[in-house]
């Protein structure tokens, strides 16, 4: 048989409170498991308490937190105060699980456009990205996926009526709708509205692109405090510099000057060749060397027997520049090795 164990007042209540609070943290996971059931990831609530700027909302029998750094920038809540949030994580630590909300995750335009565009849930609509500045300005890149429906009206409502209603919520944000592009640089040009863009120079290593506007649009399209090309360069990923058709072309010049340097010095070439292999768009070594060959046969000042010349003498100097790569490594290895104590 179990042997009896006499516990004191003290000990009793204390393992009763052990218990209770065992039970009520059984009890919050359950209800949360329940809520994220529900995949509902906006969460309407009532403004419960506030706590050092922290916001405890209650939604049905889940309290939310809306950290101050999480509202949107001079919104002031009160207690009582009707609140719509995004969820964006479920903290787990010591003391239980812990629902974290949101009004300044970009999601939260989007969910809050799924509420107002019923055409979105029946999936005629998506809304691809969007970017924000919180309590500022928004952009949303959208795609149609019928042809008969403009994505961007359809986002806007009848005398802005859907637009109008999202930019309430979210304290006046103003909302730029703007359409998808599976093309980089269209894609681009689109999230820079309204500013205009001239043209485009795309440089796939360093995922960037050099945006070209006209002096009157450069203001614009960099958008105060920089505010516009950071939320195009947020929304569709890629680095944007934008620069006006004077500094464009001084900087084209730059590199073009390098460019022809390189292939005169590399490439054991006079400045004409090396000009007319700048004019015709090659930059590097490696497009020299490993471009179709019928590409470069295109070229009217060129014939066959200067291509495969061109492409040797590049394919020798790129590994040229590889062996003197790799043995500087190695050399740098040594100079290392007998440093004292690295035996």
């Amino acid at each position: 048989p179990l042997e009896n164990v006499e516990f004191g007042r003290i000990g009793a209540q204390a393992a009763k409170q052990v218990i209770l609070q065992k039970i009520r943290d059984a009890e919050r996971e359950q209800i949360i498991s329940d809520f994220l059931d529900r995949k509902e990831h906006l969460v309407n609530g009532v403004v419960k308490r506030i706590d050092r700027g922290n916001a405890i909302i209650e939604s049905g029998r889940v309290e939310g937190f809306l950290h101050r750094d999480q509202m949107i920038p001079r919104e002031n809540l009160r207690v009582g105060d009707r609140v719509r949030a995004y969820l964006l994580r479920i903290d787990r630590g010591a003391r239980g699980p812990q629902v974290v909300l949101s009004r300044t995750a970009p999601e939260f335009v989007m969910k809050l456009f799924e509420l107002e565009v019923p055409e979105i849930e029946e999936g005629l609509l998506e809304i691809k990205a969007a970017a924000r500045d919180p309590g500022l300005r928004a952009k949303i890149a959208v795609i149609s996926h019928d042809p008969r429906i403009d994505p961007i009206g359809t986002c806007i409502g009848l005398r802005g009526s859907r637009v109008t209603s999202v930019t309430n919520e979210m304290a006046g944000e103003r909302v730029d709708i703007i359409h998808w592009s599976a093309e980089p640089a269209q894609y681009v040009i689109n999230a820079l509205a309204p500013a205009e863009v001239s043209s485009i120079v795309v440089d796939e290593d360093k995922h960037s692109m050099d945006v070209v506007v006209d002096e009157e649009q450069l203001a614009m399209a960099i958008g105060r405090g920089g505010q516009n090309v950071r939320l195009a360069s947020e929304l569709t990923g890629w680095e944007l510099n934008i620069m006006s058709r004077e500094t464009a072309e001084a900087k084209q010049s730059t590199e073009s000057g390098h460019t022809l340097a390189l292939f005169i010095e590399k490439l054991d070439v006079d400045a004409e060749v090396a000009q007319i292999l700048v004019d015709e768009g090659f930059s590097t070594l490696e497009e020299v060397a490993y471009v179709p060959l019928n590409e470069m046969l295109e070229i009217e000042a060129f014939d066959e027997d200067l291509v495969n010349e061109l492409r040797t003498r590049a394919r020798n100097a790129l590994l040229t520049a590889a062996i003197v790569g790799e043995e500087q490594v190695e050399a740098s290895a040594g100079d290392l090795l007998s440093l004292e104590g690295m035996d």
